[in-house]
Parts: C-alpha cells; structure tokens; sequence
C-alpha cells in the first residue's frame, strides 16, 4: 500500500488537490493540471480576455502553479496543450487496482473540541467574531448574542472565498512578475543608451582634439616659417659681414708687410694702391643691417581667453535648444568643416561674450606672415 500511496500523491492535481480529472494536460515545463484547473488558472491571470462558453478562446499566458514557469498559448487556449495520454492511463490503472483491492478502513478524522466545553465537539461557526464554536458556548458561553450559522456552509463558502483569493493572487503574481520584466527591461534599456551616448560623447570630444591639434600645427608652422626666413637673412648678412672682415684682415697684413719694407722706391709704389684698399674696407655702409626689434616674435603671441571660456561652457543640449536641427546657435560638423578652414572655436568667439582683460593676458594673436 505504500506503493500506492506514494503513487496516488504523484496523481495530485496542484490546483484542486484532488487526483487528476481528465482530460489531463502537460505544460511545456512537463508539469500536469487537469484542463479545468489549467483553465481556472488562466482566466485567473488573464481576466480580460474575451471567453466563449466559460472558457478562454484566444491566446494568452499564464504560470504554473508548481515552477512558475510562463506559459503561453496558441489562439487555441488551454485546448492547445497536449493531453498527457500515459497519466491518464496510469489514473485509470490506479483507480482499476484500488477498485479490486479492498480498502483498508480508513481512521475518520476526529472533530476538534471546544477550549471552553472540554466534552463539546465545535460544530458551529460564530458570524459575528469569525470564529468556529460550539452550541453550548452560544446557549451559555461568550457567544451567545452572536449570530452563528452551520459551520458546513460557512466551510463551503469560505473554500470558495479562499479558491478565489488563490485565484487573484496568481493573477496578481503574474502581473507582478509582467512589471519586473519591463523593469529589467528599462534597466538593459538604460545601459545601452547611456553606452551609445558616452560613445557619440567620446567620437565628438576626439573630432574636438584634431581640430585643437590641426590649429596648433598650423599656428606652429607660421612660427617656424618667419623664424626660418628671419634666421637665413641673419645668416646671409653674418656671411657678408664675414667675407668684409676677412678682406680687412687681408688689407692689414698687407699693410703691416708693407711698412717693413725698406727699399723707399718700393714702398711708395705700394702704398697708394694700399691706402685706397683701406680707404674702401673702412666703410661699412655698403652693407645691409637688421632693423631694431627685428628678432622679436611677440606678434605670434595669442589669446584665447574666449576659446578657454567656450570650452568650459561645453555642455549637453537642453530641450529648448532642440526646436530645430538647423538652428543658428546649433554647432553641426558641417559647419565646423566648411570651406576647409572654419573651427569648433572660432565659432565659439562669436558666440560667447568677451570678458574683462586681465592684466596678466595682454597678448593678441596678429601674425603678419
């Protein structure tokens, strides 16, 4: 019998708690109902779908009661799922094999005593406390301007009371469990458009970068270019200097030979064409010199007090800044690479207001190249 018994509680229905009524019916995580019970459950979660003849006709979903485990349906309902032919085979086997064995009496399960009345058994149901009693503590005891009712019609409605509450909270469950769904789906929802945007971010303040660093080399090599032209002309004027100097030194030591000389016929000869060298290598005016303040560089010098303040204003859009896509005060990357030359920052000059000149930044950018 211990074969049985165990084999019986495997034919327990989790919804009615009686053994299965077929048809029986096998969910997806192979968990059987009956199709009454599976049906049950599914108006349960599904109230407002439309029904024909007491039952749900069109698809939907709902959990089972043992694994919580989603079920959906075709347009076909509950009659959409496949009956369990092998349990309903083993039901009738069972039910043959308890039929031709003789049941063992079966111990008939004692009423409960009253706490009051030792030797009363509780037969009735207090309407007005809510709790079962017995006959002498409505004649005698604490209950006796209460009004009671059978404790057999108050069990069968309060069955039905808690049927359909268990009803109701599946339901609820199920539309709990529909809210945590989207919740995580926000949250998945979330990250991926926070990651998106972080990247768009990145690409923009990276598109910044080389502009930055394309007007720093050109910048740069407007610098390096006048140094480079100044620089040769200083060269080329040392090397004119230069030769002048070694045609001087030439002359003297001509000279200095000249005045050893002792033969006076000789010397005279000498010296007028010498006295006229020394005569042309005195003068300097021929040559060219540099003008005062010809090695300074300071018109290269910049200020970028509106380009520093831009940058530290650089901030998300705001709703209202979003009116239209084509705005003058919108800043696209068309505009920021027209005609070849056009910056993020010269833009940004004429957009933000000059503030007050600090004595510490007196220096203008005017290259004259």
């Amino acid at each position: 019998m211990n074969t049985m018994d165990n084999l019986e509680k495997q034919l327990i229905c989790p919804i009615c708690l009686e053994m299965f009524t077929k048809p029986v019916v096998i969910l997806p995580c192979q968990h059987n109902l009956c199709r009454k019970c599976a049906n049950d459950v599914f108006q349960a979660a599904n109230p407002y779908l439309p029904t024909r003849a007491g039952s749900i006709t069109s698809g939907g979903r709902f959990r089972c009661p043992s694994c919580r485990h989603e079920v959906v349906l075709d347009r076909h309902g509950v009659y959409g799922l496949q009956r369990n032919l092998l349990v309903e085979n083993i039901i009738d086997m069972f039910k043959q094999e308890s039929s031709s064995t003789k049941p063992e009496p079966v111990k008939k399960e004692e009423m409960p005593m009253c706490e009051v009345h030792k030797e009363e058994k509780i037969n009735i149901y207090c309407v007005t406390h809510g709790v079962p009693t017995c006959s002498m503590c409505k004649v005698f005891g604490a209950h006796k301007d209460c009004e009671v009712a059978p404790i057999t019609s108050v069990f069968q409605t309060k069955k039905t009371e808690l049927s359909d509450g268990i009803a109701m909270m599946v339901g609820t469950n199920d539309r709990m469990q529909g809210i945590i769904s989207q919740l995580e789906e926000a949250c998945r929802s979330i990250e991926e458009n926070s990651c998106r945007q972080k990247t768009q971010l990145c690409e923009k303040f990276d598109h910044l970068y080389t502009i930055l660093e394309d007007k720093k080399r050109e910048m740069c090599q407007k610098v390096t270019a006048e140094q480079e032209e100044k620089v040769n002309y200083i060269r080329g004027l040392t090397r004119k200097y230069g030769d002048h100097l070694e045609e001087s030194c030439k002359i003297v030591e001509t000279g200095i030979q000249t005045m050893e000389e002792q033969e006076q016929a000789v010397f005279l000869q000498a010296t007028k064409p010498l006295l006229q060298k020394i005569a042309e290598a005195s003068s300097i005016a021929h040559l060219e010199k540099v003008e005062r303040g010809y090695e300074n560089m300071d018109h290269f010098s910049v200020d970028f007090r509106r380009e520093r303040q831009a940058l530290r204003s650089i901030d998300f859009i705001q709703d209202e800044d979003v009116e239209d896509e084509d705005g003058e005060t919108e800043l696209s990357d068309a505009a920021v690479t027209e005609a070849g030359r056009i910056s993020l920052l010269a833009q940004a000059r004429v957009l933000l207001p000059l503030p007050a000149p600090d004595k510490s930044e007196t220096l203008f950018f005017k290259s004259n190249v």
